[in-house]
């Protein structure tokens, strides 16, 4: 059994919106990152990723639709669709996706 701090891994990292991973369960990975107010661009992945928010609030664009997902809050983006974090997005924030075995 691995126990991990998940916010105190995100404050160790040294550059916000850097994610580190925390972990595997078979193909998905669990990400950690610290946000830190600045907005990024919009990007399309090939599988979905689940965005949830430990502390804080992740602002975002989602296929063109504006959506704030605040602390103990999850926010699913499907595979395909395109998404960008809005400026104000602050805290601590946890991503499940797929990730090649090569990490």
């Amino acid at each position: 059994m691995n126990v991990v701090d998940v916010r105190g891994a995100a404050a160790e990292l040294p550059d916000a919106w850097k994610s580190s991973l925390l972990g595997r369960v078979g193909p998905t990975g669990v990400k950690v990152l610290r946000m830190d107010g600045r907005p990024l661009a919009a990007e399309v992945h090939d599988s979905a990723e689940a965005l949830w928010v430990v502390d804080g609030v992740l602002r975002l664009v989602v296929d063109g639709a504006e959506v704030d997902v605040r602390a103990d809050e999850m926010c699913v983006v499907e595979a395909g669709v395109e998404h960008a974090v809005r400026a104000g997005s602050r805290g601590t924030l946890v991503i499940v996706e797929q990730v090649p075995h090569a990490l």
